[in-house]
């Protein structure tokens, strides 16, 4: 005879240790595929340099002398490029973690940077 058929039930604890593990596994497993991604880092040398603080589409650009500084999750690099462009003026190096827009790609982004004063002042 069975230790438990004498009063005619089965031990509960090793089938609830067995949930709780499976669900602690799961909820680990959730939480590791929703983790966020890393933010990129993005760097831009402009024409005319300014120390200001400049925010942008989904992106604060800290600037100072040499250059302007960010990051963030946002994954469309020419968008925050021509973002910056626009508020801040000509780009003349974009760098995406480390790596340098082409040529082309500067275009592209310049081609929405503001008009210099005066420019603008000659087109009216």
């Amino acid at each position: 005879m069975k230790p438990n058929a004498l009063f005619g039930c089965e031990s509960q604890l090793n089938k609830g240790l067995i949930a709780m593990f499976r669900s602690l596994l799961t909820l680990s497993a959730v939480a590791v595929i929703a983790a966020p991604a890393a933010a990129a880092s993005y760097s831009a040398k402009l024409t005319s340099p300014t120390t200001q603080r400049i925010i942008a589409n989904d992106i604060t650009w800290q600037c100072g002398t040499a250059a302007c500084q960010g990051s963030t999750l946002e994954s469309r690099p020419i968008v925050l490029c021509q973002s910056l462009a626009k508020k801040a003026g000509k780009v003349d190096t974009f760098l995406v973690d480390g790596r340098a827009f082409s040529e082309s790609e500067l275009a592209k982004c310049n081609a929405s940077a503001k008009a210099a004063s005066g420019t603008a002042l000659a087109a009216q």
